[in-house]
């Protein structure tokens, strides 16, 4: 017998539809159905597991660090008179004149800044510092003192490191640090009041690190100078520089306890707190405040502390500057001041940087720390 098959009429209108429609649904039960499979028990597990590993700890933190920011600044947490201003390289190459110092001692007056951290380098690779890199220092060094009195010059020496990459300064080559000593010697030469180190991006527990700190410190002691370096911010969360550097090799942060060796070591140390990627003024100002409180636990009472102030406006991934703003970070470091050390002489702010501050910037300085 032949086979034979009688075909089926064409679908339209609503029978077509509804055709279609009856696709989709079987189509999404078999979606469904896959998703309850056996097989993916295991994976969507380790998926929720990832998604509560990463959200939890950040909603948490953020929590805390608003709930950090609140209160109120204690009375007396305002100018100790040991502040500080980064200055631009235009200062000791000659594009500034008398008249660009005397507008920054009107600028400077009435404020709580002592130390001025001069951009003089930076070091070559090897660690020389050709010294035509600052021909008007000298010029700088009588004005300020002339204009400015009790205010010190600090040269503001750094580079880049290679920790991370192949190309900059080994500081675990020991003739290097050799160089960098007679570097140090030859800016205190020149006539400055101390030297300011910035050196990044600087790891944690950098031994090299300390053994040049270790030689630097008896150099400037000698010479009645002051030895200061900008520092990393400290772990906000135990060992998440560890962390940080296993997962991006960058470990951002400090530990605390590799800060409190640092600071054992020099005459002043300012906190870079800026660059925290905070998307909100409310958890910028907590975090500052728990870098104060953190750094105040390790520093001794013989050295000056700093934090540091953003004095600058860019929109980055690591910058937001309508979060990090001055009020924000003010408030931040007298909230940690206040809750830790209220009475700690040694205190201060450091404003980066000159070239880039606005004037509500230094109104929101004068009227949130020198009041």
């Amino acid at each position: 017998m032949d086979d034979v098959r009688e075909e089926a009429p064409a679908e339209t209108g609503s029978a077509q539809a509804g055709s279609e429609v009856g696709r989709l649904r079987r189509g999404w039960r078999g979606m469904r159905s896959g998703w309850r499979s056996p097989r993916l028990k295991w994976p969507k597990r380790l998926v929720l597991a990832l998604v509560l590993l990463i959200v939890l700890p950040l909603a948490a933190a953020g929590i805390a660090l608003r709930i950090n920011y609140g209160g109120d600044p204690a009375a007396g947490t305002t100018t100790r008179d040991r502040d500080a201003l980064w200055l631009g390289h235009a200062w000791v190459d000659g594009r500034k004149d008398d008249a660009d110092l005397e507008a920054l001692a009107e600028r400077l007056h009435g404020t709580g800044i002592r130390d001025l951290y001069v951009h003089t380098g930076p070091w070559e690779h090897d660690g020389t510092l050709p010294g035509n890199r600052y021909p008007k220092a000298r010029w700088l060094i009588r004005q300020v003192h002339r204009t400015l009195p009790g205010v010190r010059v600090q040269a503001w020496l750094g580079d880049e490191l290679a920790t991370e990459g192949p190309v900059g300064l080994h500081l675990e080559d020991a003739a290097t640090r050799d160089r960098m000593v007679g570097s140090t010697r030859q800016v205190l030469d020149a006539g400055f009041d101390g030297v300011h180190l910035d050196l990044e991006p600087l790891h944690s527990d950098d031994a090299d690190y300390l053994a040049l700190l270790d030689r630097l410190h008896p150099l400037t002691g000698s010479r009645s100078a002051v030895l200061s370096v900008a520092a990393h911010q400290i772990d906000p969360l135990p060992h998440l520089h560890s962390v940080a550097g296993a997962v991006k090799g960058h470990p951002k942060w400090w530990s605390q306890a590799f800060f409190g060796r640092v600071a054992r070591r020099v005459d002043q140390i300012a906190v870079m707190s800026y660059d925290t990627a905070m998307p909100l003024e409310s958890l910028y100002g907590g975090y500052v405040a728990e870098q104060t409180t953190l750094a105040l636990e390790v520093t001794p009472r013989t050295t000056d502390l700093l934090m540091g102030l953003p004095f600058y406006q860019e929109n980055n991934p690591s910058h937001w500057g309508f979060a990090e703003t001055v009020p924000a970070a003010v408030r931040g470091a007298r909230l940690g001041l206040g809750r830790t050390d209220p009475d700690r002489a040694r205190f201060g702010l450091a404003l980066y940087v000159d070239f880039t501050a606005r004037d509500e910037d230094w109104a929101a300085y004068r009227a949130g720390w020198v009041r």
